[in-house]
C-alpha cells in the first residue's frame, strides 16, 4: 500500500508527544511507570490508523494500550483518534518493531494484538510473517507467564498457517472463528480494515493464543 506524505506529520508528532512518545526503547521495564499504576500492558503491532487501540482503550479502561507503528504518515492518524477518544491509557510508539525485546523486559507484556498484518504470502517471505517461529520467540520472552495473543485476518492462507505455527510452538489455541462476524461478539472492536471487508462480505478470522511457560 502506497502511503501518502504528511509534511504535517512531524510537527504534529511532536505537539502530541504525551501520545506518541519519543524514545520508545527508554521505556524498557518501566512501562507501568509511563501510566503511574500497575494496570496490565497489552501491545497492538501494526495500529494503522488507530480505530482498534482508540476502540479498546475506552472499552477497557483498566488496561493500560500500547500501539506499535512504523509509518509516520499512518500513525498521526491513531494519534488523532486517541486524542479525540480522550483516553489516559493508550499510547503510540512510531518504530520498526523487528524485535519486541528491545521494547520490553521479560514477562512486561500480559496481551498482544495482530490485526490484519500482511500475510507475505510467497514462500520466499515466510520469515517476514508475524506469526513465524522467530516470532513466537519473541512474543514468549515478552509476555507473562501464559499471556495471550489475539490475531484477526481475512486473509485464509496466513490464518491456517498462524494454527499450524502457534500449535507446533507449543501454543493452547483458546478460540477458534472462521466467520467472528456470524459470532456476534458484542467486546469485537473492529479496525479499519476489518469494517472494509467485512461489509464486502469477507470472512474475519479470528483465533485466541496462550502461550506456553
Amino acid at each position: 500500500m502506497r502511503v501518502r506524505h504528511k509534511p504535517w506529520a512531524d510537527e504534529y508528532l511532536q505537539e502530541n508527544a504525551h501520545i506518541a512518545l519519543e524514545n520508545s526503547y527508554s521505556y524498557r521495564g518501566k512501562w507501568k511507570e509511563v501510566y503511574s499504576n500497575q494496570h496490565p500492558i497489552h501491545v497492538e503491532i501494526g495500529s494503522g490508523k488507530g480505530q482498534f487501540i482508540a476502540g479498546m482503550s475506552t472499552q477497557h479502561p483498566s488496561v493500560n494500550f500500547i500501539g506499535i507503528e512504523r509509518e509516520k504518515s499512518i500513525i498521526v492518524d491513531a494519534v488523532k483518534k486517541v486524542k479525540e477518544a480522550e483516553v489516559p491509557n493508550a499510547r503510540l510508539l512510531l518504530v520498526d518493531a523487528k524485535d519486541l525485546r528491545d521494547l520490553f523486559a521479560d514477562n512486561e507484556v500480559e496481551q498482544i494484538y495482530l490485526n490484519f498484518s500482511d500475510p507475505w504470502p510467497k514462500n520466499r517471505h515466510e520469515k517476514r510473517r508475524l506469526t513465524y517461529p522467530a516470532m513466537l520467540e519473541q512474543y514468549k520472552a515478552v509476555l507473562k507467564p501464559n499471556g495471550r495473543l489475539v490475531m484477526k485476518t481475512d486473509n485464509r492462507g496466513l490464518f491456517e498457517y498462524s494454527l499450524v505455527s502457534f500449535s507446533q510452538f507449543g501454543c493452547t489455541l483458546e478460540d477458534v472463528s472462521v466467520h467472528l462476524h456470524n459470532d456476534d461478539d458484542p467486546l469485537n472492536v473492529m479496525t479499519e480494515y476489518e469494517e472494509k471487508f467485512s461489509s464486502r462480505g469477507y470472512p474475519i478470522y479470528r483465533c485466541v493464543v496462550q502461550f506456553p511457560f
